[in-house]
């Protein structure tokens, strides 16, 4: 292409109707120059539709329209006073597209805001909107600085006005405030600490929200008497609105459950003596939202990503089989399970006949991390993969795994492929496969095979998505 016309089509996609483009596969050729070519294919294809339904942008101009003097969202329509502002606040791996799609709607409406995104992945910039960058998946001083600017902004506010809140994946890095008592340092540990243990989402924000100046429902007391809309998109199992947008809804756990939890897990003497100090307060109490209005609706979930990854399946001939919107479990067995049900039913018809593609998404895999183990070694979804590699070994069957915001356990790749030839391919090229997998180190090894599914910057996030193709399709 001519590097004229490609430096003003990067332009074009700068401003107030700046678009991006959905989520999609980049290295989708050099994933199916080896290996096993049907099986890879339909499984590509198949993991590709989901991420494309996972765009939330799409589903914001979908849901949200102005109508006279109304804001209509999700069919429910909110007055809009004439002197009242519209004002846009949120954080987080999805928020840069709906903020994106909020302008193009809005246009003269909106009165600005602030969003803050994960570092290096502003593709695109708002015109009316302040965007900021902070550090993921561990809090730096700009996640600090952004939570404050965040509630600033929040304070500006009277009861005219309209809060949209975007707060998605991600936030909880990116906005992070400690609490009056704990340090920056001891939080971002506490962050570290929670990811590298291997806990399920859930439990990991019930903590990391009652240790927390911002989250567990502050924003949503700052921002009143102003109506709050949430936009936001789900990346927890089970869709919990307090464990997905914890900053602008009411918080259903205790610091007593975050005690419980620590300690369950044998964490608590491993946590700071300011954090314990802070959770076992007398003083420490949950923010009653009862008198803030609040209206949230999730623009994508799970079961988006699913059916859409049905229905692509269909298309390709094979019969699809929605196993799971939740699953949460530890990437090696995840991988293993998925690779003992596939291989049975390449070989032996059952318990699913092929050609068949068994989907997920919404759940999150993890890692567990020992002695010596550091972040951006691997992720998830690669070692999910090499972990069902030795169980798919012969078969006529390919799994991808996909983490859906681009970015698998902090690295540049959104995840891995393996084929029923995997395990012979890792052999040759001199890579043990077992003590890769115990000592997690699933990056170097995913990179030797050339089975590292690159998507960029997704700008959502719907957790991770699984598509294990049982032969290739009808053709």
């Amino acid at each position: 292409m001519d590097p004229a016309p490609a430096a003003e089509m990067e332009a074009s996609r700068v401003g107030a109707a700046a678009t991006l483009d959905p989520p999609a596969i980049r290295n989708r050729a050099e994933l199916l120059d080896h290996g096993l070519h049907a099986p890879r294919e339909l499984a590509l294809r198949v993991a590709e539709a989901g991420l494309a339904a996972c765009d939330p942008g799409l589903a914001v101009e979908r849901m949200v329209a102005v109508e006279g003097d109304e804001l209509v969202v999700a069919g429910r329509r909110h007055a809009l006073h004439p002197d009242g502002r519209i004002v846009v606040l949120g954080s987080g791996k999805a928020t840069l597209k709906i903020a994106l799609a909020l302008e193009r709607i809005l246009g003269e409406r909106l009165h600005g805001g602030t969003v803050v995104v994960r570092e290096g992945s502003a593709a695109a910039r708002p015109e009316r909107i302040e965007l900021l960058e902070a550090a993921h998946p561990i809090p730096d001083e700009r996640s600090v600085a952004a939570a404050v600017r965040l509630l600033e902004r929040a304070g500006e506010l009277g009861e005219r006005d309209i809060v949209i809140a975007c707060f998605t994946g991600g936030s909880s890095a990116l906005t992070s405030l400690p609490p009056a008592g704990v340090s920056a340092a001891d939080k971002g540990d506490l962050h570290r600490l929670l990811l590298g243990a291997g806990l399920p989402i859930s439990e990991i924000n019930t903590v990391r929200k009652q240790v927390s100046g911002f989250k567990g429902g502050r924003l949503a007391i700052a921002v009143a008497p102003a109506r709050l809309i949430n936009l936001t998109v789900s990346d927890v199992a089970g869709d919990a609105l307090d464990a997905i947008t914890d900053p602008s809804v009411p918080n259903d756990s205790t610091p007593a459950d975050a005690t419980a939890i620590l300690r369950s897990r044998d964490l608590w003497g491993d946590v700071a003596a300011g954090i314990r100090a802070h959770l076992e307060s007398p003083e420490l109490e949950v923010p009653d939202l009862s008198a803030v209005e609040i209206h949230s609706v999730l623009l994508v979930t799970g079961e988006t990503a699913c059916e859409a990854m049905a229905a692509e399946a269909r298309r390709a001939g094979a019969e699809p089989v929605i196993l799971s919107t939740g699953l949460e479990e530890e990437a090696g067995p995840i991988g293993r399970l998925l690779a003992r049900l596939a291989f049975e039913s390449a070989e032996l018809g059952r318990p699913f006949a092929p050609p068949a593609v068994l989907i997920g998404c919404g759940g999150e895999s993890t890692v567990r991390l020992g002695p010596g183990d550091e972040f951006g070694s691997g992720g998830p979804n690669q070692e999910a993969a090499l972990a069902a590699a030795p169980g798919l070994a012969g078969s006529d069957v390919a799994a991808a795994f996909i983490d859906t915001d681009g970015s698998d356990g902090g690295t540049e790749l959104a995840g891995a492929i393996a084929d029923g030839l995997t395990a012979e391919r890792a052999a040759a090229a001199g890579i043990d496969l077992r003590s890769t997998l115990a000592g997690h180190r699933s990056g170097a090894a995913i990179a030797a095979l050339g089975d590292g599914i690159d998507t960029g910057p997704t700008h959502t996030n719907v957790n991770d998505l699984f598509a294990v193709a049982i032969g290739g399709g009808a053709r």
